[in-house]
């Protein structure tokens, strides 16, 4: 490339980045809030009271010159805060008509031993400007702010001289060379804690994101048995049905011909499916335990009356549990499959993060038939034993809250005021939420001696509150101080 392009470019590159009036105002400290700006603006007073009569007295500069000299100077400082470009070219600037100002005297002996070109205010403003310059800039237009200071200071003293003075170049470009430095520094060092920040809120969305996304897959997988189990049903009765019926039309034959046909299709469709999901853990295709377990496809799906087993299993771990099933229907009515499997599926996860988190606790799981449909309730008492770190995700709840809303219901998950934690769950009886269904209340937590095993107390559906009962502050608070997340 020819020197004389090279040189344009640079020029350019220079015009580009310094010439420039843009506004970038210096944001609040965290946790000094406005404190540096006022900083700043003190120590611009200062620098304007300390020039002022040094420039008059030891400069021989008359009031009408040095007055607006040393407003240059310290408003550099002020105006730095909002433009710091800007406010780099009038520090500069007022520096370089201050030295051009008392050359003459110096060259006469008037203002012998007069500190230049730069004077200690300049340099204290000026040191002000290029930091505040440097934290908010590009590293390369800082490092281009102090090359032109520099050359500035060359020119001025190496270039054009003078006589009977204090020489401060050296000394006031190896102060902006370290202002500089530790301004770019503190600079990167925030922006990477940003960076690091941001990483880090992508990273715990991402994580959330892909656990949600693995416990739909989880409950894709164990609702496969019970919409295949549906569908083989459908097929089976659809080829029995045409010899249960004496003389049957051909249009009925041909209707369950069809009937048994889309059942069958659409069992080898959920078949396809169902192996894209189990292709992510061959070994645990179900998700119903540790990687190796090889927990086998063909195993029933769990329902409500193997509660019993999954407490004594608990409790053979180390938990106190106590289980109490009540029943407060006219009319015992089965739930649909799915209903019982998720039942199941989120007793057993507060469960295992009572075990997990609670060690040595006392449980209770209750167990509510109503007509509406089933209320699950397990709270377990505060941990007495040391709680060690736990391997899992944290998002247990989750998949309870998914399971739940699936079906139409809620989960509520709350500490109690007794160091515990509490998992309040709704299902409706028929899988799908009815529109007149009332709102579940909450559960009340107490505590009884000697044992120390907590006791749920729920209100039958009828006493459940209104839903200007139930509206944010607008009634007293929850006996347990308990929130819904």
């Amino acid at each position: 490339m020819p020197r004389g392009d090279a040189v344009r470019r640079a020029l350019r590159v220079l015009r580009e980045d310094l010439w420039t009036v843009r506004a970038d105002p210096l944001p609040a400290s965290v946790w000094l809030r406005w404190l540096p700006h006022g900083v700043v603006c003190l120590a611009a007073l200062g620098v304007f009271a300390g020039a002022l009569p040094y420039l008059m007295d030891s400069g021989q500069v008359v009031a009408a010159f040095a007055f607006p000299l040393a407003i240059g100077q310290s408003g550099a400082m002020v105006l730095a805060l909002w433009r710091p470009v800007p406010a780099w070219w009038l520090s500069t600037a007022a520096t370089a008509l201050l030295a051009i100002t008392v050359h003459g005297s110096l060259l006469s002996g008037r203002a012998a031993g007069f500190q230049w070109p730069w004077t200690v205010a300049g340099i204290v403003g000026h040191v002000f400007v290029l930091l505040l310059l440097a934290l908010r800039v590009r590293t390369r237009v800082a490092a281009e702010a102090l090359g032109v200071t520099a050359l500035v200071t060359y020119l001025l003293q190496g270039v054009w001289g003078a006589a009977n003075y204090r020489s401060t170049g050296v000394l006031a470009v190896a102060l902006y060379a370290v202002v500089v430095v530790l301004g770019i520094a503190l600079r990167g060092r925030r922006e990477a804690r940003a960076e690091l920040v941001q990483q880090t809120t992508l990273t715990a969305e991402e994580r959330a994101r892909r656990t949600l996304l693995e416990e739909r897959s989880r409950i894709a997988r164990e609702l496969h048995d019970v919409v295949a189990h549906h569908m083989s049903v459908i097929a089976i009765q659809a080829q029995v049905a045409p010899h249960l019926t004496e003389n049957p039309s051909e249009e009925l034959k041909e209707n369950l011909a069809g009937i048994r046909h889309n059942a069958l299709e659409a069992l080898a469709e959920l078949r396809r499916v169902l192996g894209v999901l189990r292709s992510a853990d061959p070994e645990d295709p179900y998700g119903l335990g540790e990687p190796g377990t090889a927990a086998a496809p063909q195993a029933p799906q769990p329902a409500l009356d193997r509660l019993g087993a999954l407490v004594e299993n608990t409790r053979a771990a180390g938990l106190t549990v106590a289980l109490d099933v009540q029943d407060r229907r006219r009319t015992a009515r089965s739930y649909p499959p799915g209903v019982e499997l998720s039942a199941y599926r989120i007793v057993q996860e507060a469960l295992s993060n009572a075990l997990r988190h609670a060690p040595g606790s006392t449980v209770r799981v209750e167990v509510v038939h109503v007509p509406e449909g089933l209320h699950l309730h397990v709270v377990n008492s505060r941990p007495r034993q040391p709680v060690p770190p736990s391997a899992g995700a944290g998002h247990g709840l989750l998949g309870m809250r998914e399971r739940a809303a699936m079906l139409g219901g809620h989960v509520t998950a709350a500490r109690t005021l007794h160091g515990g934690f509490s998992v309040f769950a709704f299902l409706p009886r028929d899988g799908t939420e009815p529109a007149d269904a009332p709102v579940p209340p909450g559960p009340r937590v107490e505590y009884i001696a000697p044992d120390g095993l907590p006791v749920v107390h729920l209100e039958p559906p009828s006493a459940a509150p209104t839903a200007q009962q139930a509206a944010p502050g607008s009634g007293s608070p929850h006996p347990t101080g308990e929130e819904t997340p």
